[in-house]
Formats: C-alpha cells, structure tokens, sequence
C-alpha cells in the first residue's frame, strides 16, 4: 500500500510531495479551506508516488490559463518542454532554451495580477 504522501524529485531537482489520490479525494474540503484563507499551495496527487493531476484555486487557474491562450507559439513551447521532459539528458540553461521557444526573458512583464507570498 501506498503512503499517502510521497516526495518527487523533478527534472530541475525541486522536490514536490505527492498525496495519493485515495488520500486527496478525503482532503479537497480542507484544500477548498485553505484557498479561501489565501494558502494557495496546489494539491499535487497521482497513484504509486506519481504526480498525475493538481488542484489549484480557480482564479490561478483562470490566469495561467489566459497567459497560456494569448502567448504565440504556446503549442511550440509546450510540446519542446515535454520532450525536455522526457528526456532524461542533463537540461540546458534557461538563456539557451528561450531562444529555441522564442522567449524574450529580457522582456518587461506586467505581473500585478499575481499576489506576492
């Protein structure tokens, strides 16, 4: 039996804890909770210590999904990040995978729609 929350290690090394989905199903009244109090963590689940779904307040949603819908080229990027991905190469500076998805990262961005932690 799996625990129910269980550490997974990303490509980039950052490490996020995976709630199993038994476990998740038990707690989205609690997540809901935190939401409303402003602890936007997401609830990171999936089966076997494997990340497969997250759940994230709707107004974060609601922006991501609108920074992903007016970017050019968003199938681009997003289809060569989840080739690096899978990928089990060492991954490339940032400065050099901008270029190849056509980022600016010099670039001026309005982030006043984000609340800082």
């Amino acid at each position: 039996m799996d625990p129910d929350e269980t550490p997974y290690l990303l490509p980039d090394g950052e490490r996020v804890w995976v709630v199993s989905t038994s476990e998740a199903s038990k707690n989205l009244a609690n997540v809901l909770n935190l939401f409303r109090s402003g602890k936007a963590e997401p609830l990171i689940f999936g089966d076997a210590g494997q990340p497969e779904g997250v759940v994230v307040p709707w107004e974060l949603w609601r922006r991501l999904d609108a920074l992903a819908a007016d970017e050019d080229g968003f199938d681009h990027a997003y289809e060569l990040a989840r080739q690096r991905l899978a990928d089990p190469q060492p991954s490339i500076p940032l400065e050099e995978a901008d270029a190849q998805i056509g980022w600016d990262l010099d670039e001026e961005i309005d982030d006043s729609d984000f609340k800082p932690r």
